[in-house]
């Protein structure tokens, strides 16, 4: 079976719920070979890197169980407000010289201010024109017009994770919806913008949630899926009793790549708790990462990162 629907998705079938179920039955190395084999078909030896810094730290008044910059949690994380534009611009010439293609700045908070958003337009502008790097936006759960505003500043590409399934979100957030996730995403659509959107791998769900989240995002077509592995922030009130496996996490990213073949699966936080940085993922269907240093946790090098995939034979 897993041959025959690798084979039906390279003539451009879509595999149905039912289908994406029963290739959990299936060894992880198996599933890891169809997925980079269909990767390959769709999207050759492309590979995309981006970097993202963490424009405005902490003080969120939403109570996601995971996130350390949760007002309701008690992390030692620094806490300031958005960076000024010199600084931000500066860290953007940093990563373009290392060889960084996208430059995203990430906010903490349910969405910014109109005084916030008049002010990050004005450093996006200042980074598209002066620095010459595409740029990628991640601001929570702005309306129409701000994303507007965004659009006209030069940024090419809002970010806004789901997270997890629809059925599995409450159990992770409560001060703000599924929906409201999904509207601004097709709002960010709607004004032109590419859209990023993945989730976490660890905060208690089923492979099954798993499942809905990548079809979730299918139905949206998402073509920039970032995948994260939870990394666990001391102070955070998620349940870790059982902390999900490589194992389990390379499994249901190749099942990612068999519902959603032509996008580009990112690798992002947590790629520290895998083996070499997530070197099997990218053997088995991941064509993305984020590179250097995250929000609150440390990521790998952008030379290693580069040095990797280049020895790995893909072109970025």
């Amino acid at each position: 079976m897993i041959h025959k629907i690798c084979k039906d998705i390279k003539n451009g079938y879509e595999i149905s719920k039912e289908e994406a179920i029963e290739l959990l039955k299936y060894k992880t190395k198996d599933l890891l070979k169809c997925a980079n084999e269909i990767r390959n078909f769709y999207l050759k030896n492309e590979f995309d890197i981006c970097s993202i810094v963490n424009g405005k730290s902490g003080k969120c008044s939403e109570d996601c169980k995971f996130c350390s910059q949760s007002s309701n949690h008690e992390t030692n994380i620094e806490i300031y407000p958005l960076l000024s534009k010199d600084n931000l611009k500066n860290d953007a010439i940093y990563h373009k010289k290392k060889g960084v293609k996208r430059y995203s700045i990430v906010t903490s908070g349910k969405n910014l201010s109109e005084k916030e958003v008049d002010k990050i337009c004005e450093v996006y502008k200042c980074i598209v024109d002066d620095v010459g790097i595409e740029t990628c936006a991640s601001h929570g759960l702005l309306d129409q017009n701000a994303l507007s505003k965004l659009k006209k500043s030069g940024v090419k590409r809002y970010h806004n994770n789901l997270e997890t399934s629809r059925r599995y979100f409450e159990k992770i957030c409560t001060t703000h919806t599924y929906d409201e996730k999904i509207n601004t995403i097709k709002d960010a659509q709607r004004v032109g913008l590419e859209v990023c959107s993945g989730g976490i791998f660890g905060l208690g769900e089923s492979e099954l949630d798993r499942i809905e989240m990548a079809f979730e995002l299918r139905r949206l077509n998402i073509k920039s899926i970032p995948l994260n592995v939870l990394n666990y922030i001391e102070g955070t009130s998620i349940n870790i009793e059982n902390p999900i496996t490589e194992d389990e996490f390379l499994k249901s990213l190749a099942i990612f790549r068999f519902i959603n073949p032509k996008s580009y699966i990112r690798l992002a936080g947590g790629r520290n708790l895998l083996t070499d940085f997530g070197r099997i993922a990218f053997e088995g269907g991941a064509n993305a990462t984020i590179t250097g240093d995250l929000l609150t946790t440390c990521g790998n090098t952008i030379s290693n990162d580069i040095e990797m995939i280049k020895s790995l034979g893909f072109k970025l």
